[in-house]
């Protein structure tokens, strides 16, 4: 659920909060810049996991699935940076 601010509720903060609410932002969508890129430096860990896998082991992991879900999770982080943005800019 997103939370909508109303003009009105910028008056109501005043001015004088307006540069702690960026530094906020920004240490947020650096903190989740972060997170992003070690999510991506897994994938080597991920192909020598999957290179060493077993071929004829009766359950197998699935590697397709994990990368999808880091996909999701790195996709709705980078949506989030992408509408923090949005909010600061308008």
């Amino acid at each position: 659920m997103k939370r909508q601010f109303w003009p009105s509720t910028f008056l109501i903060l005043g001015l004088s909060v307006a540069p702690a609410a960026f530094a906020d932002v920004d240490a947020e969508r650096e903190a989740l810049a972060k997170i992003i890129h070690e999510l991506n430096a897994l994938e080597p860990l991920i192909k020598q996991a999957e290179a060493n896998a077993v071929e004829d082991a009766r359950i197998r992991f699935r590697y397709d699935w994990l990368r999808q879900d880091l996909k999701q999770i790195k996709d709705g982080i980078q949506s989030h940076i992408v509408d923090l943005h949005r909010k600061l800019t308008h």
